[in-house]
């Protein structure tokens, strides 16, 4: 998403300051032209060289600065500009985007731009709790600016509380999420991860490889376009995207029923989930105690929840499915599309590089009533975003649109 967008990075007098300098060289690496514009109290923290030899473009301070190709320079950056990142925001600039005031190359060329912009604040506890700062902030918003909330924690001053700069993937995805298109603005989606885990005792589960990071981003994706998105999860280590509502669940019974529960207000499910097929048949109340060379354990089916919500979808609704073989992918994918009455299968073959468990990537064949449309190994992030985009289609179609 931000490969060859054009990014202004506004850098401002707070100790953070040295932050922004990790912040753009990850967004070079990410494919983005980067402009640096820096109030003079930010270059006390950190030297404008910085930022030139990181992003190979001249930093700009001065509003009157001639040595550089004669143009009006603000109107030029904010005409290029894709989008506006000012990190770390202080009180004051903060108070100057507010009311208009612009007095320096950096409040000047806010001023003058009509792309998305992010403000992130950082300064003190009492400074950014401060009423006046607040109402500022809020104004901001009012005006069409993105705030990204500022983490908690012990500050420079050595005050305890809100007021640090984020780290440099929070404010990406923020510029991420400020550059997708709200076309999920009013849908309502559900999205399942993870894997489920069937308890033997209180001590032991059988489980699965499912890390979780495909449903993930498919519920950080449709967040970021505008949907309104419930994440139910099973158990994993990552943290619930932000504008996610996250219900967690352990077994396949639990995710069943938080699934059915809410489906019937959803527009799109997507069952990305590893679910297990089999649950034991008795969950033993004491640790089971090691006694023999072999150990034989009953097991009965879990219900299958993609199998009701085909059999219960009302008019107008899309379910998708995730399919996961190691051989005859699209026979076997095809064939869950049709008796699961899904509308879409994503279907995983665990045998090619790049694709499956616990990576960051995936290489997928889209499969529908009409077609199967191969995919070659891209990011879960990409991944996620043809899908919705697909799954939107399907959507508009059922709908009459």
């Amino acid at each position: 998403m931000l490969t060859n967008k054009t990014i202004v990075l506004g850098v401002t007098g707070g100790i953070a300051a040295y932050k922004a300098a990790d912040l753009a060289s990850r967004l070079v690496k990410r494919g983005c032209r980067v402009y640096v514009l820096m109030t003079r109290s930010a270059t006390e923290f950190i030297a404008p060289l910085t930022f030139e030899t990181l992003t190979g473009n001249k930093a700009v301070v001065d509003t009157f600065d001639r040595n550089f190709q004669w143009n009006v320079e603000h109107v030029a950056l904010a005409k290029q500009a894709d989008a506006f990142l000012i990190a770390p925001a202080t009180a004051n600039v903060i108070a100057k985007l507010a009311h208009g005031l612009a007095d320096d190359m950096l409040t000047t060329t806010v001023l003058a731009a009509s792309c998305p912009k992010v403000v992130a604040p950082a300064m003190n506890t009492g400074m950014y709790e401060n009423p006046v700062t607040q109402d500022n902030l809020q104004t901001l918003r009012d005006y069409g600016f993105s705030i990204v909330e500022p983490d908690s924690g012990v500050l420079a001053c050595k005050d305890v509380g809100k007021g640090r700069l984020p780290d440099a993937d929070v404010l990406i995805s923020a510029l991420e999420d400020a550059l997708s298109p709200k076309d999920l603005q009013g849908i309502r989606v559900l999205v399942t991860a993870g894997p489920t885990c069937e308890a033997l005792d209180p001590v032991r589960y059988i489980t699965n490889h499912s890390s979780g990071k495909m449903g993930y981003a498919i519920a950080r994706a449709a967040a970021r376009r505008g949907a309104q998105v419930t994440l139910v999860s099973g158990k994993t280590g990552l943290s619930a995207p932000a504008g996610v509502q996250r219900v967690d669940v352990f077994s396949a019974q639990e995710m069943f029923d938080q699934v059915t529960r809410r489906f019937p207000e959803q527009d799109i499910v997507i069952k990305a989930a590893a679910v297990g097929d089999y649950r034991p048949k008795q969950r033993q109340e004491h640790k089971i105690k090691k006694s023999g060379e072999t150990m034989t354990l009953q097991l009965v089916k879990n219900p299958d929840i993609l199998a009701y919500l085909g059999e219960h979808k009302r008019l107008g609704q899309v379910i998708c499915g995730f399919s996961m073989e190691t051989k005859d992918l699209l026979e076997n994918s095809r064939k869950k599309l049709e008796k699961k009455q899904a509308d879409l299968i994503v279907a995983n073959n665990l045998t090619v590089a790049g694709a499956g468990f616990g990576v960051d990537t995936n290489a997928v064949t889209m499969i529908t009533p009409e077609d199967a449309i191969p995919y070659p190994v891209m990011s879960k992030e990409q991944v996620a975003d043809e899908l919705l985009t697909r799954l939107l289609g399907i959507l508009k179609k059922k709908q009459g649109e």
